[in-house]
């Protein structure tokens, strides 16, 4: 009720002065370094807010069309939103190719390979701006999944992502409150209804890494009395350790579900927004690892899944560290 025709708002703001800023961009740009950095992020910005509007003003539509929400998690409204998110990304997608020049190359397990008719379990690294978009994008429009998705709390502040995602099967985990068997708990009731058609995607790290949450993590192992996983942790420099309980509560709500895990690498050294800025416009190739284990490969008992889970994560660490194309720059 706040934030929505806020966001409306400043959409129809920015196309109405659209000339005054485009005009205005154009002369700041000689003035700062990179190619018409300004213009860029104007452009990114208002795509941005546009596509939030529509989206915005469709969830309405649906909404009244449902019944004023009253069938609005129904198979038919579920997929009507699921196509709505699927091309407000394919948008997105192609402005920040285009603007931010970027290329994305997809590795190992091709759409085509996964086998049709049984759900997913997604296991990614975190790093890097707009992974968790790449991802449900590569999901839902490369690999024709319907995801449902655990997330920070704070992203319920963007109100398309709010509205969007609690009328879609997703979880908004608070990560100073909501930690251990509630979360666990959250994690478990996302996965027990996963169809043939969907995939849960987690991020087991919990954030994106930073050399100082690197060093939080150890330090929480070796406070909890467990030395030796410390001792890998540290071995693993571009990874923070994954969170075992999340992933072993998907795996045992989910029986049937094979697991793909996601290695990427290309922008995980921008972590700020100066470090984006400066980066503007990005020249980079972004490469996404995909792994494919079939469930018959899980271990059952839950500590062989931990260890295979620590032994999938140096393997992620150790192609990160061969693919980088450019060395770290790493901040909190």
């Amino acid at each position: 009720m706040l934030l929505a025709p806020v966001v409306v708002g400043l959409a129809l703001a920015l196309v109405g002065t659209a000339p005054a800023w485009v005009l205005l961009t154009l002369a700041g740009s000689p003035l700062v370094p990179g190619r018409l950095r300004p213009l860029r992020l104007l452009w990114l910005t208002t795509v941005y807010l546009l596509v939030e509007a529509v989206a915005l003003a469709v969830m309405f539509v649906l909404w009244v069309g449902s019944g004023f929400g009253a069938a609005v998690r129904r198979p038919a409204f579920q997929r009507a939103h699921y196509r709505l998110c699927g091309r407000a990304m394919r948008v997105l997608y192609q402005q920040a190719k285009w603007v931010l020049r970027l290329h994305v190359e997809i590795e190992g397990t091709a759409p085509d390979s996964v086998p049709a008719g049984r759900p997913l379990l997604v296991l990614s690294r975190h790093a890097g701006p707009g992974d968790s978009f790449l991802l449900a994008h590569a999901l839902i429009n490369w690999y024709d999944r319907d995801p449902r998705i655990v997330l920070k709390e704070a992203l319920e502040w963007d109100p398309t992502i709010d509205v969007l995602l609690h009328r879609l099967p997703s979880r908004f985990i608070a990560p100073g409150r909501q930690r251990g068997e509630q979360a666990e708990a959250e994690i478990a009731s996302l996965a027990a209804g996963l169809g043939q058609h969907d995939a849960l995607l987690i991020f087991p790290e919990g954030g994106n890494f930073t050399l100082r949450r690197w060093e939080r993590a150890i330090a929480r192992l070796n406070r909890l009395g467990l030395p030796q996983m410390a001792r890998r942790a540290q071995r693993m420099h571009n990874v923070l350790p994954p969170h075992p309980g999340g992933v072993l509560a998907a795996l045992d709500a989910a029986p049937d579900a094979d697991v793909i895990m996601v290695g990427h690498t290309g922008v995980d050294h921008l972590m700020t927004i100066t470090d984006v800025w400066q980066a503007l416009p990005m020249d980079k190739t972004i490469i996404m690892q995909w792994w494919l284990v079939p469930r018959a490969d899980v271990p059952v008992e839950a500590e062989a899944r931990i260890e295979w889970l620590y032994q999938w994560w140096a393997r992620i660490d150790l192609w990160i560290e061969t693919n980088r194309p450019v060395p770290a720059s790493i901040t909190d």
